[in-house]
């Protein structure tokens, strides 16, 4: 099955070179935040209400203290507490609704993301994932739609009203002294300062930070996927310290993202607080001269510290928005990749009924991860309708890339494949791959049921068509002995099945599918002499009248083909019976007799 096939170069990262990150990154975030009109206006009506009785609460202390300390004023007193207690009440029951919808938006969202991203990948062609390694591209459907949650369920309800609350406090600082409050102002360019500067620092260093988690999660799952090979090959020291070291590497980016961040959080607090207390010296003096009254400079005070801690706190939330923006744009990269092979706008229809006819005319074809080697050169051949025509060759003759091109996985660089007369660019791809069915030799099962592995030759079929395409397949005697039968989890991979018994499986998919073409890669391979004889017959009876083509690297199993031909280099080089080709003493008869010769 490996012939042809691309070798895919481990890469650390990304296929798009990284680009910096900014706000504007969270563009897509809040394009699917935007479905929901309702849950964000009850969110942002709750979170404008905390604000404003967050900031009523140093206009109530003023009260308390310009009315109610004084004596025979006892009415006051309750009437001021009164006043704090509801502002308390409500506080409470719009952070309660606040909390809800926010929280409910980012689980919403992530959701409708991981959605839209995988839809999407589903359409993208195979040569995305030869330069894009999976275990990283789940890593962003993972860890980075986990930092758009916290930025759309936290981070941007703590950032907005902490901008109400500052805002709000600095009005209310101006209508109680407009002096001091313009003392406090001056501050806001030193802090201003330190923030732009040192934030774009940190942006690189949460886009790094990002790429290396990435790293760590491709890791475990390439190791843990790979558990027996590891442990046959005694490598579990090896592998353990390559984990360790991309752990490190994790560490020390997130090591520098937050020292920026506190550096940044310390100058940031230094200069609020150390503005506030100029200026509260400025107005304790006041209030010695009486140009001020104990309630107002008592409010000043509180609401100072509350407009303090929202723009302080506002430092830290920028951080978080700053990754999350990270995170949006490296999954915005993925939804950004256009499909290379995708439908015409007016797609030709296949002819009906289907003939199963294919054609090459003239084709080459370089795989695009490895343009200097040629798959298919000048290479020309027609099959007819019903016809099985058996494919052999050393390895790299390019035999799987023909299977690759006639799915149209690939578009070739010249020439043309035509499937019933209709050139495969012309026709929609879905239509194509209908009229298909393939065994692989690397069975794929599907972390699933058995019901549901078999189900994805034909979703709708009912438990009688499994069951006689699994007797045909000679899988139903195993299955049925299953501890829940169709039911039964097969655990990631296929785990629980051997692999005579997966490729059984992929058999019935195929019968099945009871498509017009069968694409067979030595499908027998990894069967017992017994299975093998039965599962060869139940495959002569479902080549019946279908166009078979045969991948065969066992010679022996393609002796009765009518037709073989002999691949090397990308192009047919002999064509004919076992028994002609036997007679030509050329390359068919060279891998025939060492082939042969070993069983013997």
């Amino acid at each position: 099955m490996a012939d042809s096939v691309p070798q895919i170069a481990p890469t650390d990262t990304p296929a798009k070179p990284p680009e910096k990150r900014r706000l504007g990154d969270l563009a897509m975030v809040w394009h699917h935040a935007s479905r929901y009109p309702r849950q964000i206006a009850i969110a942002g009506l709750a979170l404008i209400t905390t604000s404003a009785a967050t900031i009523a609460i140093p206009y109530g202390f003023r009260q308390v203290i310009d009315r109610g300390f004084v004596p025979g004023h006892a009415e006051a007193v309750a009437s001021s507490f009164h006043y704090l207690l509801m502002i308390v009440v409500v506080l409470a029951i719009a952070t309660a609704v606040r909390f809800y919808y926010v929280s409910w938006l980012g689980e919403r969202v992530v959701a409708d993301i991981r959605t839209s991203v995988q839809s999407h990948l589903l359409t993208l062609t195979p040569r995305f994932f030869e330069e894009n390694r999976p275990s990283e591209i789940a890593s962003r459907l993972t860890s980075d739609t986990t930092l758009i949650e916290q930025v759309v369920g936290t981070t941007v309800s703590v950032a907005l009203r902490n901008s109400f609350t500052g805002v709000g406090g600095l009005i209310y600082l101006f209508a109680l002294s407009p002096k001091l409050a313009g003392m406090l102002m001056l501050g806001i360019p030193a802090i201003i300062l330190p923030i732009t500067l040192l934030g774009r620092r940190i942006r690189n260093q949460s886009r790094t930070s990002q790429d290396r988690v990435a790293d760590v999660g491709s890791i475990a799952t390439e190791t843990l996927g790979a558990m027996k090979i590891v442990q046959a090959f005694g490598q579990e020291q090896r592998e353990a310290t390559r984990f360790s070291d991309a752990v490190a590497a994790t560490f020390a980016a997130a090591r520098r993202r937050i020292g920026l961040r506190a550096v940044m959080t310390a100058i940031v607090i230094c200069m609020i607080f150390g503005s506030i207390t100029l200026v509260l010296w400025e107005g304790a003096i006041d209030a010695a001269a009486g140009r001020i009254s104990g309630g107002s400079i008592a409010a000043f005070v509180l609401t100072g510290a509350i407009v303090a801690g929202a723009f302080g706190a506002l430092t830290e939330v920028y951080g978080d928005l700053l990754r999350g923006a990270g995170a949006a744009g490296r999954l915005g990269e993925l939804l950004a990749e256009r499909p290379e092979i995708a439908a015409p706008a007016n797609p030709t229809p296949l002819p009906l009924p289907a003939r199963g006819a294919i054609e090459f005319d003239h084709v080459r074809f370089h795989y695009p991860t490895r343009r200097e080697v040629s798959a298919l050169a000048d290479f020309s051949l027609a099959i007819a309708p019903g016809e099985t025509v058996a494919v052999v060759g050393p390895s790299g003759a390019g035999k799987t890339t023909l299977f690759q091109l006639i799915q149209r996985f690939y578009d070739p660089d010249a020439g043309e494949i035509r499937m019933d007369g209709v050139p495969l660019p012309q026709a929609d791809p879905a239509e194509v791959r209908r009229r298909i069915a393939m065994v692989p030799q690397e069975t794929v099962i599907f972390g699933a049921s058995a019901r549901d592995n078999l189900r994805y030759g034909k979703w709708e079929a009912g438990d009688d068509e499994l069951w006689a395409a699994a007797e045909a397949a000679n899988a139903a005697e195993f299955l049925r002995k299953l501890p829940e039968g169709l039911d039964t989890f097969m655990g990631e991979g296929g785990a629980r099945l051997s692999g005579g018994q997966r490729q059984r499986v992929a058999i019935a998919r195929a019968l099945l599918r009871d498509a017009p073409i069968l694409l067979l890669d030595e499908a027998t391979s990894a069967l017992d002499a017994e299975s093998e004889r039965l599962v060869q017959d139940a495959l002569e009876r479902l080549m019946e009248q279908r166009t078979t083509l045969v991948i065969a690297h066992r010679l022996a199993t393609v002796r009765a083909a009518k037709r073989i031909i002999v691949m090397s280099d990308g192009q047919i080089v002999e064509s004919g019976t076992h028994s002609g080709l036997i007679g030509q003493n050329g390359l068919y008869a060279r891998l025939a007799s060492l082939q042969f010769s070993e069983a013997a």
